[in-house]
């Protein structure tokens, strides 16, 4: 199956703040809030939604199409994702902004507050699906958080064409109102939320778990510690737990790694559950990482990890895709 990656492509201001962003934001004082976190360190990492899974898919030896907007300043992060195995022929180079930014803090909760700045990302609104369909073979779509109008247009088109996608609103359902967000779920093959972003769908929509049933296709909701909660079609209801972390490093990018990984192994063939353990897999090795593409997958390793976590069937399924 050919995979399209829609969604944005960043660079990743990663910083740690030694104590609780809940020790010092007061309730009774958020409308005056003024803060400034004296943070230890500064990573500057490759990112984006789109950037990250796309990565992900390489190292898991797919070759996903890469679909988003950049600067000129893109040339050594494209070399570096096409070293992956992604193909970037299709990204679309601004002459007038440069690659968006992602500034994110992270406390010792792996809570996190983080600002973006879309620069490049906003002209992904000019990139058609329709025209890449006409030179290359998409099977599936996933719209990723994205320039909102691109990923309104992204998700028309595949409606219009037949082209199955997957809808992952991720952050910008902050941004999208209750008939966008309708429109971007509408007809998903899947619907990729966190469990926060799942409550705060059906809060914009107005819509019950039942009626978005009806709409999607697979929907997948990550649970955090709790591990992921897959909905099938029919109603049929996976729990998968995590591969439990060796210690946790930074929590940017642990769902776009999750979705790589799901998206992979039910492509290919696996069944929900195993896809969701692949996932959960990927997740991890990203949790224990500093930045969204710097982790590495070790064969051997990843085999026991899955054997501990799921057991030896589970881990001699899904060894073929490692």
């Amino acid at each position: 199956m050919s995979i399209a990656v829609s969604a944005s492509i960043a660079t990743d201001h990663l910083m740690r703040f030694p104590g609780r962003f809940a020790d010092v934001l007061l309730a009774d004082q958020l409308a005056n809030v003024s803060l400034s976190f004296l943070v230890d360190d500064l990573q500057i990492r490759r990112g984006g939604v789109g950037g990250n899974i796309a990565f992900a898919m390489g190292v898991l030896n797919r070759t996903p199409l890469l679909v988003g907007a950049v600067g000129a300043d893109f040339a050594e992060y494209r070399a570096w994702l096409e070293k992956h195995g992604v193909d970037c022929s299709t990204v679309y180079i601004s002459d007038r902004a440069h690659t968006a930014r992602f500034v994110c803090t992270t406390d010792d909760d792996m809570a996190q507050i983080a600002s973006f700045y879309p620069g490049a990302m906003s002209e992904a609104r000019d990139i058609s699906i329709a025209e890449l369909a006409e030179s290359h073979t998409l099977d599936l779509v996933l719209v990723g958080a994205n320039d909102p109008e691109a990923m309104l247009r992204h998700t028309e088109e595949c409606r219009e064409l037949g082209i199955a996608f997957a809808a992952d609103p991720s952050q910008q359902l902050a941004r999208l109102d209750g008939d966008q967000t309708v429109r971007l779920i509408d007809g998903a093959a899947y619907l990729f939320t966190n469990k926060y972003e799942w409550a705060l769908l059906l809060q914009k929509t107005g819509l019950s778990e039942a009626e978005v049933a009806q709409r999607v296709g697979i929907r997948v909701t990550t649970l955090g510690a709790e591990g992921v909660l897959v909905v099938d079609a029919d109603g049929t209801e996976i729990r998968v737990g995590v591969v439990p972390e060796r210690e946790k490093v930074e929590p940017t990018g642990v769902g776009d790694a999750f979705r790589a990984g799901f998206l992979t192994g039910h492509s290919a063939g696996l069944s929900l559950e195993r896809s969701a353990q692949l996932g959960s897999l990927v997740a991890v090795l990203v949790l224990e990482t500093t930045g969204t593409q710097e982790w590495t997958l070790h064969k051997d390793d990843a085999i026991v990890r899955l054997t501990e976590a799921y057991g030896p069937e589970a881990a001699a399924e899904i060894k073929p895709l490692l």
